[in-house]
C-alpha cells in the first residue's frame, strides 16, 4: 500500500517556483501541492494562494511541509516560522543568506523534530555523479570553472539579485561550489577574490574566485553575469589521465573515455530527496557552498565597475 502523499506548500511564487518546483511537486507522487503563499502573487495556477502563514493557518489546510523559494534575504524567517508551525522545509539555494542563518535553521529544525533540506539542484544534474566517480582516485593538477550566464535572461526584473544580502553573480556561481566541492576530493579553502560591483548595487555583477584543493590543488573561478549568447557553466579539470570538461552546468561530461550528456531532471529528483527525508525523520543540510561564497564576500578585492540597468 503505497503511502499517502506529504502536503506542501510553496512560500514565493518567483521565477524558480514556477519554473521548476511546481512541475516538480506536480509530476511527484510524494507530494500533493496544496497551498502557495505570496503577498504579491496574483495567481498561484489553480493553487490557493495565501498572503502569509496566518492566513493559510485560518484557511484550516492541512500541510506537512514547506518549500522555501523566497530571495535569500527573506528565507531564513520564513524557514524559521514554517518549522515553528510543525512543517518540514525544503530551501532553495542558498539555504540562507549567512551561513549563521543557516546552522540556526538546523539547531530548530532538531528541536522541533523536523526535516530539513538544503536542495543544491546541480548537485542532481546528469553527469555529475560520474565526473565525481572519473576523478576517484585520479591525480589532479588544476580545476579551471568558469560560470558565465546573462542575469537579463535567467532574473528579469529581478532587483533584489543585487541588493543587500541578494548575492549578484554568486546566485548562479554558488551553483559551481556545489559541484566542485562534492566531485573534488577533500575541502576546499578560498584565498582571494575580486568582486565588480556596480555603481548602482551592492552585489558584485563579475569577478574572480582563487581556491586551494587538497595538497594545495589550485582552483579558480572566473564568473560574469553579463555574458549574452552561448552561457558558459564549465568545470575543467586537468588529470595525469588527462583532461576532463564538466560542462552545461553538470549536465555534459567529456573525459578522454568520451562523451556523457542526458537531460536533468534535478528538482525532481530534489523532491525524491526531500520525500525521503521526510519519511526516515532525518535532514540534509549541507552549507559547504554557501560558506565559500560567504568567505568570498568577506575577504574579496571589491571594484567599483559602472551602473548595472536592465
Amino acid at each position: 500500500m503505497s503511502e499517502a502523499p506529504i502536503r506542501i506548500a510553496v512560500v514565493g511564487l518567483g521565477k524558480i517556483a514556477r519554473d521548476q518546483h511546481l512541475p516538480a511537486i506536480g509530476a511527484s507522487s510524494d507530494f500533493e501541492l496544496v497551498a502557495v503563499i505570496d503577498p504579491f502573487a496574483e495567481d498561484a495556477e489553480g493553487a490557493p494562494l495565501f498572503s502569509d502563514f496566518d492566513a493559510l493557518a485560518a484557511s484550516g489546510i492541512a500541510v506537512d511541509a514547506a518549500a522555501i523559494c523566497t530571495p535569500p534575504k527573506y528565507r531564513a524567517a520564513l524557514a524559521s516560522e514554517a518549522l515553528e508551525r510543525g512543517f518540514h522545509v525544503m530551501l532553495e539555494k542558498p539555504p540562507a543568506a549567512t551561513v549563521a542563518e543557516a546552522e540556526e535553521l538546523i539547531r530548530l529544525a532538531e528541536k522541533q523534530r523536523q526535516s530539513l533540506f538544503a536542495a543544491w539542484h546541480s548537485r542532481e544534474a546528469y553527469a555529475v555523479e560520474s565526473a565525481r566517480r572519473w576523478l576517484e582516485g585520479q591525480e589532479i593538477n588544476s580545476v579551471a570553472i568558469t560560470w558565465r550566464e546573462d542575469v537579463r535572461v535567467w532574473h528579469p526584473g529581478q532587483k533584489w539579485i543585487f541588493e543587500e544580502g541578494g548575492f549578484g553573480v554568486f546566485d548562479p556561481a554558488i551553483n559551481a561550489f556545489s559541484i566542485v566541492s562534492v566531485i573534488l576530493p577533500g575541502s576546499l579553502t578560498v584565498t582571494g577574490a575580486r568582486l565588480d560591483i556596480p555603481a548602482n548595487c551592492a552585489a558584485p555583477i563579475a569577478g574572480n574566485v582563487t581556491m586551494e584543493g587538497e595538497d594545495g590543488l589550485p582552483v579558480s573561478l572566473d564568473m560574469d553575469f553579463l555574458q549574452t549568447g552561448e552561457q558558459t557553466w564549465d568545470i575543467a579539470v586537468d588529470t595525469d589521465e588527462g583532461a576532463m570538461l564538466l560542462s552545461m552546468g553538470g549536465s555534459r561530461l567529456r573525459t578522454p573515455e568520451g562523451e556523457l550528456e542526458g537531460e536533468d531532471a534535478e528538482y525532481p529528483a530534489l523532491y525524491a530527496r526531500f520525500a525521503e527525508l521526510v519519511r526516515q525523520g532525518q535532514s540534509d543540510v549541507d552549507l559547504t557552498p554557501l560558506a565559500l561564497v560567504e568567505i568570498a564576500l568577506a575577504i574579496g578585492e571589491r571594484r567599483e565597475v559602472e551602473p548595472f540597468v536592465e
